[in-house]
């Protein structure tokens, strides 16, 4: 079993639009609401998979109560923990050439006795789990070292930890040696210090990172592909996709694949690039079931071109 640990979850509200015009009326053309934030992203693609996940989060305020209804609507097992604050919600602009706008609200304050007891619930689901999944942004005030922290602790209990965040958050969990990190081209970027404009310069960001504590680096490169850095060599890969939906999601899907097919090797970033596309392919934040997921349009590069550019 995975166990999704998401602290700043969201309502996520997707509208569709012909084309979007900063200071006119636009109408759209759909619209619909979905169960947010990284973690909560991923237990909702392994689940739609068949693989037994748990997404542990807090919630507070309607909105808080909302998210927990749609999760349960859908049959997502969780641990709902309540706060004071209220849960956040964000809104993504989709047009028909793929180009997305998010605007997403910061989210509200997490007491440590409210972190604790966050805590706790994860560790309290943990006997059977293989991977604990820590995503996402901080709420504001939360400190950078969170992820750190719980990544100790729950290394500690015998399980598993990837972390899937950015900015100081993700270089503090770095130093506390999570099994696996999963950054995109930015993050990435962001953590060493200087741009990524080559397959070359993420492998040797991601090789940057291993050296800091983390195990194997899984980066996520848009329509690049991802680069899989771990003890056995780098693996580079992509799933091209003629027509994209929405990217919302895209890279909690690649995550989701990519443990769900053992989290080791060519085989399990295969996967993970045809969940990813699939994601890509689909409209707002929806999740791909296996229906959706064509392994076909996967290819994994023996002898990847270090020199190649990459889409700006």
């Amino acid at each position: 079993m995975i166990v999704t640990l998401t602290l700043n979850p969201s309502l996520d509200r997707t509208i569709e639009v012909d084309r979007l015009v900063r200071g006119t009326m636009t109408r759209a053309t759909s619209a619909r609401l979905d169960p947010g934030g990284k973690g909560v992203n991923v237990s909702r693609a392994l689940l739609a998979n068949q693989v037994p996940s748990v997404a542990v989060l807090p919630v507070g305020g309607a909105d808080g109560e909302q998210l927990v209804r749609l999760l349960e609507a859908d049959g997502i097992p969780l641990r709902a923990v309540p706060v004071a604050g209220r849960t956040r919600s964000n809104v993504t602009i989709a047009e028909p050439d793929g180009v997305v706008t998010k605007l997403n609200e910061p989210g509200e304050p997490l007491s440590g006795s409210e972190l604790g007891a966050v805590a706790d619930a994860v560790l309290a689901t943990t006997e059977s789990a293989s991977w604990v999944v820590t995503c996402g942004s901080l709420p504001p005030g939360v400190p950078a070292g969170i992820y750190a922290q719980m990544c100790e602790f729950f290394t500690q209990a015998g399980v598993q930890v990837a972390v899937d965040a950015s900015g100081p958050a993700l270089l503090a969990a770095v130093e506390a040696s999570p099994v696996l990190i999963k950054p995109n081209r930015e993050e990435l970027a962001e953590a060493v210090g200087h741009p990524v404009d080559s397959v070359g310069d993420a492998v040797e960001a991601a090789q940057a990172l291993r050296e800091r504590g983390a195990g194997s680096v899984l980066a996520s490169l848009g329509a690049d592909g991802a680069v899989l850095v771990e003890d056995d060599g780098v693996t580079i890969g992509e799933a091209p996709v003629a027509a994209a939906r929405s990217t919302v999601g895209a890279g909690d899907a690649l995550l989701a694949g990519f443990l769900a097919a053992g989290a080791r090797g060519s085989a399990a970033l295969a996967e993970g690039l045809a969940w990813g596309a699939a994601a890509v392919r689909l409209p707002a934040s929806r999740m791909p079931r296996p229906e959706d997921i064509r392994r076909d349009i996967v290819h994994i590069h023996a002898r990847p071109d270090l020199g190649r550019s990459l889409i700006a």
